[in-house]
């Protein structure tokens, strides 16, 4: 299935999942059986989401069309949003474009950073480059989202963790990262300003026919302005999402609602690419990220 969450004219933000002609409305489409919003569903998804399997088949009749609704990131409050650094080539191009060398510890654990959980935004939504910026990014990811609770998680077991998968764009102020790098904190305001997840919340088992083992055959485009700049695959990624959920488990309880991003890949950013191949993100440009299986993540620039 795929769940969204969506605003009416200046309703209130709402939650369904899609079909070929709209949206049902999941509280009202069960009477009231299922929450309003996705972190709700979310907490009890192993209670709901058998109930909503069976809506889904018996309503036919969408709530709203797609024309009629705005659609917001699926999960637009997510508990947390850690986002690591798990294709090896996107390391290996930033690296090389910033003259350093590879650090031989990515290798031995997966690591990640936390990033601003409040300004998760959807498709559609424009995004603001900050004030300081001149050298705006996009960055080309996945993102797991965690439905059942769960501390010490070993990889193997990670997947009955998951309850879904979704576009993610890991806004990037180049400049002003790279200043704050230096330091020797990680991402802080070079990464605080937006973050865009969507369109969907596509769960686990749409995604079961690009298997491959424990990893997916996902193509994964990125266009500016129409122009397609960043093509990659989802199987080519170095750490499975089931190696991240053990690293980020380990000694800490994840919940329901978690977000867990799988890093840039390769090639999948403005800083890989270099300035031959694009100038920085400008006010007024249009940023698509598509992902087999996951729809369009669209956003503008302002």
């Amino acid at each position: 299935m795929r769940f969204a969450t969506y605003k009416v004219d200046r309703g209130d933000i709402r939650a369904g999942w899609v079909t070929e002609q709209g949206i049902v409305d999941m509280n009202e489409a069960s009477q009231g059986e299922l929450p309003a919003n996705m972190l709700d569903f979310l907490a009890q998804q192993e209670k709901y989401l058998p109930l909503a399997q069976k809506l889904a088949q018996e309503v036919q009749t969408p709530s709203y069309s797609m024309e009629e609704v705005k659609l917001l990131s699926p999960v637009p409050n997510p508990r947390s949003v850690r986002d690591f650094m798990a294709f090896e080539l996107h390391i290996l191009n930033a690296a090389k474009r910033l003259g350093q060398q590879m650090a031989q510890a990515w290798y031995e654990i997966p690591a990640f950073y936390f990033t601003n959980h409040q300004v998760i935004q959807g498709t559609g939504a424009k995004i603001a480059r900050p004030t300081r910026c001149e050298w705006l990014d996009y960055e080309l990811e996945i993102a797991c989202v965690i439905g059942k609770e769960g501390k010490n998680i070993r990889a193997q077991d990670a997947e009955e963790y998951i309850f879904g998968y979704s576009i993610l764009n890991d806004w990037s102020a180049r400049d002003l990262q790279m200043k704050e790098s230096k330091i020797g904190l990680g991402p802080a305001k070079g990464k605080d300003f937006a973050t865009s997840m969507g369109p969907y919340l596509v769960t686990k088992d749409e995604l079961e026919p690009y298997r491959i083992g424990d990893r997916f055959d996902l193509e994964m485009v990125a266009r500016v302005n129409g122009k397609e700049l960043s093509r990659g695959n989802f199987k080519d990624i170095y750490y499975t999402f089931g190696q991240m959920i053990e690293r980020a488990s380990d000694g800490v309880t994840l919940y329901p609602g978690d977000v867990i991003g799988s890093g840039t890949v390769g090639t999948g950013c403005l800083l890989e690419l270099g300035p031959d191949v694009h100038r920085w993100l400008e006010p007024g440009d249009n940023v698509q990220l598509e992902i087999t299986g996951l729809g369009i993540l669209e956003n503008t620039i302002e």
